[in-house]
């Protein structure tokens, strides 16, 4: 059997066997790509639920619905897996992109925003930092995996902006680095007590996000020289 379609220039004709052959390897190569999204989210959940020791393949198998065979085809450690997870589930390019553009302009209050409401959003999924404190709490090597993949990239940044804008004579002279550790610990601690604790929210996600980078900024920015001297005497 022959199919014909009408090009730009002729009518081509190709045999119905390679059509279906194309259509097929199609087909396989989707459903092998949501195979393997299937247990990335199966294994995240139980990552976060019960560590990444509590875990077996064969747990992950059934949640995904399919045989541990197939886990071990795609992943064949539970380390790739977790590797997995990390470059599924923790996309930092963008951001970083974002960020770098406000960054050249040396718009502070952009710069800090952007990093606070990417941890502080509405509707943000706890299994990262779940899985973050269950790799630290067994002392796995996925720790160091997880903390350079999330936390180092915004610590070294962050660190380099704020050493840039000291030498600048916008902030006043510190340890850039602690500074950094500073503001994404009090972001985290806020992810930890709402996200972990369960700790209801008492104000929108904007407003907190708003709060904690004024709080920061104000005490960064270098006082003016008025500040500095101290208010004068009212006689």
């Amino acid at each position: 059997m022959i199919a014909y379609w009408v090009s730009d220039d002729s009518l081509t004709s190709v045999s119905s066997g390679s059509v279906i052959m194309k259509t097929t390897a199609s087909v396989s190569r989707t459903s092998a790509h949501d195979r393997q999204a299937s247990l990335i989210s199966a294994a995240a959940s139980l990552f976060a639920a019960k560590g990444f020791k509590g875990t077996t393949t064969k747990e992950i198998a059934k949640a995904a619905g399919v045989s541990e065979a197939l886990v071990f085809k795609y992943f064949p450690t539970k380390r790739a897996l977790y590797a997995a997870i990390l470059a599924e589930k923790a996309p930092l390019s963008e951001l970083v992109g974002a960020v770098e553009e406000f960054a050249h302009k040396r718009d502070d209050h952009r710069v800090f925003t952007l990093i606070a409401s990417y941890r502080i959003r509405p509707g943000a999924d706890p299994t990262m930092l779940r899985l973050l404190l269950f790799s630290a709490l067994e002392g796995h090597e996925l720790a160091d995996m997880f903390f350079g993949k999330q936390h180092r990239v915004f610590y070294d940044y962050l660190a380099g902006y704020i050493r840039t804008r000291i030498q600048e004579g916008a902030f006043r002279r510190m340890d850039p680095l602690l500074a950094a550790r500073a503001f994404i610990g009090m972001v985290v601690h806020h992810r930890l007590l709402h996200e972990i604790f369960g700790v209801p929210l008492h104000c929108s996600h904007e407003e907190i996000v708003a709060t904690y980078v004024e709080l920061f900024l104000n005490g960064l920015r270098e006082s003016s020289p008025q500040q500095k001297r101290g208010p004068s005497r009212v006689r």
